[in-house]
C-alpha cells in the first residue's frame, strides 16, 4: 500500500500513453517486495528542463527517459556513467544523494534479446535503421563489442544518418545508406530504432524484399508487438525478435542500478508478455 514512505520511479517522454513500463515495473517491485511506485509522465520538449528539476526536487529514485529527450536531456543531468558517455543517449536517470546520473541501457537490452534470439554478432553486416536516442545507444554498444563486421545506418534524413555513422567509425567500420538502397545492404541483421510502426500504424520502414531469408530482424517497438515490420520478416523467412524483450532487458538494468540488486526478470516477462500476441512471446 503506498504510504509516506513509498519512493517514487517514473517514467518521463512523450508519448507515453503506450508504455508497459509502469505495468512491468511495479511488478517487479512488488515481486522484490519493495516499497515503491512507478508511474508514466507525459513531458513535451518544452517541458523537459523543469521536469529534471522536479525529479531532483522531490527526490524521486530514479527515472526512465524515452523519445524525443534521450539526447537532450544529458545536458540537465549533473554527470553521465561511462554507459551513456559514448553515445551521448540517456534512457536511465539514477538519483545518488542528489546527483542526477544519466545511464544507457538501450543498448545493453538489445544485445541480450539478439543473443537470446539466436542471432550471431560476430562478423556480421548490422543495418541500423535510426540516428535518434535508441539507434545511438543500440549502435554504440554493437561498436564497442568490436565483434561485428559493419554497422550500417539509414533513415529517412541521410545526413543525419552519416552523422551517427562518423561517430561510430572511431569504433567499428560504419557508413550511412540512403532508405531506397537498404536491400542491397545484404544485412545479417536489422534493428528498428524508430518510432515507425508503433500503435498499429501499419507503416514499415523496409519492404519484404529488402530483407533476406536468413537475417534476424528486431523491432525495438513493442506496442504492438507484431509490428508491420515483423510481419514483413515472418513472411520472408527472416527469425523476428519482438520489442518487448528488449523492454524487460533493459528494464532489469535499471531496477539494478536504482536498487543495486538483482531484478525479477521473470515477474517482469510476465507483466508484459501477458498482454502480448502469443506469437511475440513464442519468438523469443
Amino acid at each position: 500500500m503506498i504510504g509516506s514512505h513509498t519512493m517514487l520511479c517514473c517514467l518521463i517522454g512523450d508519448p507515453v500513453a503506450h508504455s508497459l513500463s509502469p505495468r512491468m515495473m511495479n511488478a517487479a517491485f512488488r515481486e522484490l517486495g519493495v516499497d515503491c511506485a512507478y508511474l508514466a509522465f507525459r513531458v513535451t520538449k518544452g517541458d523537459l528542463a523543469a521536469a529534471v528539476a522536479g525529479l531532483r526536487a522531490l527526490g524521486v529514485l530514479g527515472c526512465n527517459v524515452t523519445i524525443p529527450h534521450k539526447t537532450c536531456i544529458a545536458s540537465h543531468l549533473d554527470r553521465l556513467d561511462e554507459s551513456a558517455v559514448p553515445s551521448g543517449s540517456v534512457n536511465v536517470i539514477s538519483n545518488s544523494c542528489g546527483e542526477l546520473v544519466g545511464h544507457n541501457t538501450d543498448g545493453m537490452g538489445a544485445m541480450r534479446a539478439l543473443e537470446d534470439g539466436g542471432a550471431r554478432l560476430k562478423g556480421a553486416r548490422v543495418l541500423i535503421l535510426g540516428y535518434g536516442g535508441s539507434a545511438r545507444g543500440v549502435a554504440f554498444e554493437i561498436a564497442r563489442r568490436r565483434s561485428v563486421a559493419e554497422i550500417l545506418v539509414s533513415g529517412r534524413s541521410l545526413p543525419d544518418a552519416s552523422r551517427l555513422a562518423r561517430d561510430l567509425s572511431s569504433l567499428s567500420l560504419a557508413s550511412a545508406l540512403p532508405l531506397n538502397m537498404c536491400g542491397e545492404a545484404k544485412a545479417d541483421i536489422v534493428i528498428n530504432c524508430t518510432p515507425v510502426g508503433m500503435d498499429g500504424s501499419g507503416a514499415s520502414m523496409l519492404r519484404q524484399e529488402d530483407l533476406r531469408s536468413d537475417c534476424t530482424v528486431l523491432d525495438l517497438v513493442y506496442s504492438p508487438p507484431e509490428t508491420e515490420l515483423l510481419r514483413l520478416a515472418r513472411a520472408a523467412g527472416c527469425r523476428a525478435i519482438c520489442g518487448l524483450e528488449v523492454l524487460v532487458q533493459q528494464g532489469a538494468r535499471a531496477l539494478e542500478i536504482w536498487l543495486g540488486r538483482s531484478a525479477p526478470i521473470g515477474a517482469m516477462r510476465r507483466a508484459v508478455f501477458g498482454e502480448a500476441q502469443p506469437q511475440a512471446e513464442a519468438d523469443q
